[in-house]
């Protein structure tokens, strides 16, 4: 039996579709998650080694009415019962995201509620609200996934300010890359991490790539080429190449550039608080450093449970909300924008 509704209860059905998870969730106020859904495409594409972009849309059409289904059947609740239908626009792949978008303006159209299209990445920077009723902006936020490698400085719910970004690879896309080079196929990047625990970190010497003095930005192309050579050079002279110690190196390269930047920026705004989001941030040794390195200075360190960290359409209903009480409304007119910047970003 559905519990009665509070007095300014606002309840977001959301639905997200950017790339290879067909998911809906129920969330109420941007931060209770009543049901998340989530149907993984990963058995699909691990055989190509990657995203598939048709194969992907295809079996988001085969998901979507399903995961909605159970995403209201989870909350005990109905479509009558939203408040708004939240959905991901952008960015991400142009085909998988027309399968959600196409879906929301349906539902919402049917039953006659609002539309709200959200930015993938502010759902990734959103998840931190999720089951955390105390955490509020300003902070200093790092996005670290396959696509994206941002850091922002977090001025209000809807109001961010670029601080850095990637030059070339996003940092899973370099996990995935370095995975499928030495062997480990998709997805790279909580397989490197289970094989980083086996292997020494020390055991490599790869470079860390900082750029010039000041820049909050990223590069890790240099990073993934290092590696090519390092095997390469292995193989040309007949030793023994190590996963785990390759994984593990590779890790501490990747994730020593990431704390001290995002701690840097946290130093330059003054605030007081980093989050993370991002598919990458459910890696464990990100999260073990990043936690050590916050506490080192003196700053509150927040990082959703990792099953917000990865694409879900919790995280998608949190920003929804936001952009709903803001007074966002979109019209059926809503489009799917692949290459869709952050609010702020040039």
């Amino acid at each position: 039996m559905e519990e009665k509704k509070a007095e300014n209860t606002v309840r977001i059905l959301a639905i997200e579709s950017s790339c290879d998870e067909t998911a809906a969730a129920v969330v109420e106020n941007g931060r209770w998650v009543k049901s998340n859904i989530i149907s993984s495409q990963i058995p699909q594409h691990t055989v190509f080694g990657g995203v598939v972009p048709e194969i992907a849309a295809r079996k988001h059409i085969e998901a979507i009415d399903w995961v909605i289904s159970e995403a209201l059947k989870g909350a005990d609740m109905t479509l009558a019962d939203m408040d708004a239908i939240a959905v991901t626009y952008g960015p991400g792949l142009v085909g998988a995201l027309l399968v959600g978008v196409s879906e929301a303006k349906a539902l919402a159209y049917a039953v006659k509620k609002p539309l709200v299209g959200v930015n993938h990445i502010e759902g990734h920077i959103c998840a931190n609200y999720l089951e955390n009723e105390d955490f509020a902006p300003p902070y200093v936020a790092l996005v670290a996934s396959g696509g994206h490698s941002h850091i922002l400085y977090v001025k209000g719910y809807h109001d961010y300010e670029i601080l850095g970004r990637t030059r070339d690879d996003a940092a899973g896309e370099a996990y995935d890359k370095v995975a499928r080079a030495i062997g480990m196929g998709y997805p790279g990047g909580p397989k490197i991490d289970a094989a980083a625990k086996e292997g020494n970190p020390e055991a490599i010497h790869f470079p860390r790539v900082f750029l010039e003095e000041g820049s909050l930005d990223f590069s890790f192309s240099g990073l993934k080429s290092a590696v090519l050579n390092y095997l390469n050079q292995a193989k040309m002279m007949g030793q023994t190449i190590c996963q785990a110690d390759v994984a593990a190196s590779f890790q501490a390269a990747v994730v020593e550039v990431l704390v001290e930047k995002t701690i840097r920026a946290a130093r330059q705004k003054g605030v007081h608080q980093v989050a993370m989001a991002g598919g990458v941030s459910a890696n464990s040794a990100l999260r073990a450093q990043m936690a050590a390195a916050c506490q080192a200075n003196g700053l509150t360190f927040k990082v959703p449970q990792p099953i917000y960290c990865t694409d879900n359409a919790a995280m998608i209903g949190a920003a929804g909300y936001y952009a709903y009480v803001a007074g966002q409304r979109d019209g059926l007119d809503l489009n799917a924008v692949p290459n869709l910047s952050l609010a702020g970003e040039n």
